[in-house]
């Protein structure tokens, strides 16, 4: 029998595990889309991680979906599939990924508020000081660097966070029921019968004219940030609550503006790292005064 699903460290590793990988993320968006256009990378992003799922379904003979979960798994899909794949692979176009790292900051302020509209969550007062705080600090850098630079590409990156603050959310909550792998796993297999065609009419002309940086890109994107984070982050979500462990976010930026250094030589001017030392300083108090309400107790089915 399988253990209930409560709110332990155990939900809080997972979560920074996950965060760790979509760290990646962006700095991989980026190379893949210096070399391919983003409607194919996100439609073969979709596509490749689709096919693993569907297979992973088939192997482990999981339970299929019931008819009330059908659309909170399209809503999933929406979100953490085609939305926010799609709008960061088209912000990459006008910033560079240590400019739009700095919006992930903005995720855990989504990702709370969805969580108590979806999922029921009430997080004390003290809690949502904090989270404001963090994501004034992040807008009040966007808007002193980004929005006079590229409008276009902070206007997707808001975007981008709204629709996957929403999947977030709402996989977490199907999670308590399916378990996390099974949710994600099923959001991408739904997507397939859209995200195949996308990749097949808006492949390159010439495969071979790509950098091999390019499609390297396009793998880490397709494994690890379009299936396995989502297998570790939704089982934290699911355990340790969406508003709690979701403020992991919040190291997210300072992961990737590591990676976008080390990978793609970008420059990390001090006040990046300011934004981000101030917003991390922020759900150091969010954790410590405003903890979140604990979540109930339930067992995912077989």
């Amino acid at each position: 029998m399988r253990k209930p699903l409560n709110s332990t460290t155990d939900g809080w590793l997972c979560g920074l595990a996950g965060v760790l990988i979509f760290s990646g993320s962006l700095p991989a968006t980026r190379v893949a889309v210096l070399g391919l256009a983003p409607l194919f990378v996100t439609g073969a992003r979709a596509a490749i991680a689709g096919a693993l799922a569907a297979l992973l379904l088939a192997l482990f003979r999981a339970a299929r979906p019931e008819r009330g979960e059908i659309v909170p798994l399209i809503v999933v899909a929406l979100g953490v599939v085609v939305g926010f794949p799609l709008l960061t692979a088209l912000a990459l176009r006008h910033v560079s990924s240590a400019h739009a790292i700095v919006f992930i900051g903005l995720l855990p302020l989504a990702t709370a508020i969805f969580g108590v509209l979806r999922a029921g969550e009430r997080p004390q007062p003290a809690f949502w000081i904090f989270s404001a705080l963090g994501s004034a600090a992040v807008v009040a850098f966007a808007v002193r660097h980004g929005v006079d630079a590229s409008p276009i590409g902070d206007a997707l990156m808001l975007g981008a966070i709204v629709v996957c603050g929403l999947g977030y959310a709402e996989g977490a909550r199907l999670s308590r029921r399916l378990g996390g792998w099974q949710v994600i796993c099923w959001a991408l297999v739904i997507s397939l019968p859209v995200m195949v065609p996308l990749a097949w009419w808006t492949q390159p002309a010439a495969f071979d004219t790509v950098s091999a940086a390019a499609w390297w890109g396009l793998a880490y994107v397709s494994l690890f940030s379009m299936l396995i984070g989502f297998v570790f982050w939704y089982r934290g979500l699911a355990l340790g609550g969406i508003a709690g462990v979701g403020q992991l976010q919040l190291l997210q930026p300072f992961f990737g503006f590591v990676l976008a250094a080390l990978v793609l030589h970008e420059t990390v001017p001090p006040e990046m790292i300011g934004a981000t030392a101030a917003v991390i300083a922020c759900v150091a108090g969010a954790r410590r005064f405003g903890r979140a309400s604990p979540v109930a107790a339930v067992v995912p089915r077989a």
